[in-house]
């Protein structure tokens, strides 16, 4: 998602650390007493050894979800790793991260890290949630959840942004302009923190996945990463292939694109993902009377941009512009299942009575949304986020080169391209990367599903992840129209993927061959 939704080897002297640091034995395989000579050959001895403090999650008594992590019987620690590995002796940063036990301790399998994606979405407390979606895991495995650097309670990166980002470039030079200003407002007031920003990597993140490994004494670990979850896993695979026991990407993400403007690839199959919604709308035409077909369904979503563009539509306390609304519709993405598409068909009967000049309440879901959409950035969250991604790999310094992009793609992007294709704070970010991209290529056995209907993990990249990791296995959900896939977690659950994955990370069988799970609507696939 666009919100939800954005490292090649390093310098010659930074590559050899890596190497003698990722040929170090694990804690817990060590001798007793470490020799000079070891410390030395491994810079981040002192860092590896270093014990944890396991202490209850909740942080006081509005801490929910610390709570439900202590009734779980989690522990939580942070653990110390350095700013920039270049420097393992200067600066350091704090990761926080949580622990469930297994439930079935006789039968445990080893440790299962979980990164749900984002960039930016804080991993210590869903790691309950998979627990709870997941049983059979948490009976075999420790879930860990580590909060990736800058983000949740590990040590933030809050530049104070009034709000999460510039939106889509409306429907004229005038709206780009604006959209341009606002990220460049936002990267500015992140300058104060440039010394910390092109340490916030992807690849740094992976660096502390294997450091928070060795600290926890384990060997290898398995690995389930969502969406931006699977690129951190694709780029740990890549830097520590011998640390990984099972790994499971659910919406692999293309280790060849990611990074600030990956969304532009998003735009086709988000025009998808609503064009399924508008088959099943339409035959329900009775209740939300948005259309009887199809395509007299988009035309209502049609009208819809085009009011918006003429003037901001007034929807309760709220004014929907050009520029919020493709960020509104991009709700469509939520799901495919009945629940998902009754909720967004209110939302669009609400926004076509808004259009047409109707009084418009918007839905608990609209009402969600367009709060979210006009909140500041509380606790740092799209700052972190584009802080990773203006990391992973460099933007376009030219803010003109966009407004060409998306103005090539007006007719056959008109909803989306403007949100898709539009500049972000990244074109005027106050740092550099510190490292190229990571070139992920390597033969790691890993298990990869997705849907091919996906509107943010796109089909062509997760074939490209497929291509680059040579030893994965693909399960596809044909016919779906979905953002990840497994578990029920952020999606409805399909017991074929769940059954593949399942089957891997308990009994540790890899699919013989790709394979396909059934279209779960096969009647509305357009």
């Amino acid at each position: 998602m666009i919100r939800a939704a954005k490292s090649a080897a390093a310098v010659a002297a930074l590559a050899m650390t890596l190497l003698t640091a990722s040929a170090a034995p694990a804690l817990g395989a060590t001798a007793p007493a470490a020799t000079a000579q070891a410390a030395t050959a491994d810079p981040l001895a002192a860092l590896r050894g270093q014990q944890p403090l396991w202490h209850p999650c909740a942080t006081g008594p509005d801490d929910t979800a610390g709570a439900d992590l202590d009734a779980a019987g989690a522990r939580c620690t942070e653990v110390t790793v350095p700013l920039d590995y270049r420097r393992p002796d200067g600066r350091t940063l704090s990761i926080a991260l949580s622990r469930l036990p297994a439930t079935d301790p006789a039968h445990r399998l080893g440790t299962l890290f979980y990164n749900p994606g984002g960039p930016g979405v804080p991993a210590r407390g869903l790691a309950l949630a998979l627990r709870q979606a997941a049983p059979a895991l948490g009976a075999r495995y420790d879930i860990v959840g580590m909060d990736p650097r800058f983000v949740g309670a590990s040590t933030p990166l809050d530049c104070g942004w009034p709000t999460a980002g510039p939106g889509a470039a409306g429907p004229d030079r005038l709206g780009f302009d604006r959209a341009a200003e606002l990220a460049k407002d936002l990267a500015a007031r992140c300058a104060p923190y440039r010394a910390l920003l092109p340490h916030a990597s992807t690849r740094n993140t992976a660096r502390d996945l294997d450091l928070v490994r060795a600290v926890l004494g384990e060997p290898t670990i398995a690995y389930l990463g969502s969406s931006y979850g699977s690129y951190l896993g694709e780029v740990y695979l890549q830097l520590f292939p011998d640390r990984v026991g099972r790994a499971v990407f659910d919406a692999a993400m293309d280790p060849d694109r990611f990074g600030p403007d990956l969304t532009a690839t998003q735009g086709p199959a988000m025009a998808a993902a609503l064009t399924a919604w508008a088959a099943w709308a339409a035959g329900r035409d009775d209740r939300h009377h948005l259309g009887a077909s199809t395509a007299e369904v988009l035309a209502s979503v049609e009208r819809v941009r085009l009011a918006a563009e003429r003037a901001p539509l007034a929807v309760g306390a709220h004014r929907v512009d050009a520029r919020a609304l493709p960020q509104v519709l991009w709700t469509v993405s939520a799901g495919d299942d009945d629940a998902a598409y009754e909720e967004f068909s209110a939302l669009a009967r609400v926004l076509l009575d808004a259009a047409e000049g109707r009084p418009a309440q918007p839905t608990a879901l609209l009402e969600a949304v367009l709060t979210g959409l006009a909140s500041p950035d509380t606790g740092g969250y799209a700052a972190a986020q584009t802080a990773i991604m203006c990391a992973d790999r460099a933007a376009s310094r030219d803010p003109l080169a966009y407004y060409r992009d998306i103005q090539a793609h007006r007719a056959d992007e008109p909803l989306f391209g403007p949100l898709t294709r539009n500049l972000t704070p990244c074109t005027f970010w106050p740092a550099e990367p510190a490292e190229p991209p990571t070139r992920v290529r390597n033969a790691v056995p890993v298990l990869l599903v997705g849907a091919d209907g996906d509107p943010a993990a796109t089909y062509p990249g997760q074939l490209s992840a497929h291509r680059a990791l040579t030893g994965s296995r693909l399960v596809t959900l044909r016919g779906a129209f979905r953002h990840t896939v497994y578990a029920g977690l952020f999606a409805p659950r399909d017991t074929c993927v769940d059954a593949a994955v399942d089957r891997y990370l308990l009994d540790g069988v890899l699919p013989a061959h790709d394979a396909d799970c059934p279209s779960p609507r096969p009647s509305h696939r357009p």
